[in-house]
């Protein structure tokens, strides 16, 4: 059988290639995986993005000069040579933007296994471990979709707040009147992010979003306020604020480092705003600070244990899940794809910024199923 890899240049993440390689016969211990599906968000787009300086690319090697994207979904074991783990088993986690892989199983419990290629030996554990989705407390069979597409992107939107509230806001909420500002609002590791911290008291939470998006981000009830890119002048100078930028827009992050003279802290999440990615050298005010979500999982862990950080975690999933799927008013509309002509124009649309934001992309590279 031949695997298809959906591959993208590293130097010009538009251009794409579907490659055909010939299945690989296993050996000792490894299993095989056929990718049912796969999510594909921002967020994908900021792994290929900061893919060099953060080694996603190192997650599933690709020919020189090319990249597989690291993605969040599900896949059933089509071939096994590790004992605990069965033919026909499905697993949540993280795989390429491909037909099938191969992972070297080890650390086996009941809930699941981590990785263990030598390749991916240095890299942190929370890309490392999948899980069996018969004993994963964060997974329904009516909620798999939704899984895919927002779990990952949740967990970070969790830590981020609870770094922010773990730090006291930097002292941006000390008298009851500082906000956080969140770029990129209407993507959905910002409006995550912004739930958790719409519970929060005596900070204003304020996304930032283009006109188009406006009246999304205002729907979703978690944005005290709403403000264009080109209408940061609504807010005023002297705020003392935070800036979490989800867009990576460099022209955007200067404008707001130079406009808030209060502003105590700054950090980087992701880049959306593929076509202008920048630097953060020489900006005024506080120093540009990339947000690295396994630091705070390895620090909560360390402070609560890994039984109680999963809890909190829960809690606060089943919570939003209820919220992004109230049938009344939802927050997300997913859209299914199959078949690499499919993938590849959901990806273009994606990395282009394109289409609505209350859309979610689930992708197959296997064709629709017969009905």
């Amino acid at each position: 059988m031949t695997t298809l890899d959906f591959l993208v240049r590293r130097d010009r993440l538009a251009t794409t290639e579907l490659r055909g390689t010939a299945e690989i016969p296993l050996t000792a211990g490894q299993i095989r995986l056929g990718v049912d599906s796969f999510a594909l968000t921002a967020n994908n787009i900021t792994y290929a993005a900061f893919g060099d300086a953060m080694n996603y690319w190192s997650f599933y090697p690709a020919p020189a000069g090319w990249g597989r994207i690291p993605v969040w979904g599900f896949a059933t074991v089509l071939e096994s040579g590790c004992p605990g783990i069965a033919v026909g088993e499905r697993f949540y986690g993280y795989y390429p933007m491909s037909s099938q892989t191969v992972l070297q199983p080890v650390r086996l419990s009941p809930a699941g296994f981590f990785e263990g290629a030598e390749h991916r030996a240095a890299l942190h554990a929370v890309y490392n471990s999948y899980s069996r989705c018969t004993a994963d407390p964060f997974h329904t069979a009516q909620t798999e979709d939704v899984e895919a597409l927002l779990r990952p992107l949740f967990i970070t939107s969790w830590l981020i707040d609870d770094f922010l509230a773990d730090q006291d806001f930097f002292g941006a909420g000390a008298n009851g009147d500082g906000a956080v500002l969140l770029s990129s609002a209407s993507s959905k590791t910002a409006y995550g992010t912004a739930f958790q911290l719409a519970q929060r008291k005596g900070i204003e939470v304020v996304g930032l979003t283009s006109a188009a998006n406006r009246e999304f981000c205002n729907s979703l009830d978690c944005y005290h306020r709403v403000l264009a890119y080109d209408e940061l002048d609504h807010l005023a100078a002297d705020t003392a604020c935070v800036f979490v930028d989800f867009a990576g827009n460099a022209s955007l992050r200067r404008e707001i480092h130079t406009r808030f003279g209060n502003l105590k802290y700054s950090c980087s999440v992701g880049g959306t705003h593929v076509g202008q990615l920048g630097g953060a050298k020489d900006l005024p005010g506080p120093r540009a600070t990339l947000f690295f979500a396994p630091a705070q999982i390895k620090k909560r862990t360390a402070e609560w244990g890994a039984h109680e950080l999963g809890q909190r975690l829960l809690q606060a999933w089943q919570a939003f899940v209820v919220t992004v799927c109230d049938p009344a008013a939802p927050w997300l509309v997913v859209q299914h794809h199959f078949g690499p002509d499919a993938v590849d124009a959901a990806y273009a649309a994606v990395l282009g910024g394109r289409g609505d934001p209350r859309s979610g992309h689930m992708l197959s590279l296997a064709p629709r199923a017969p009905a």
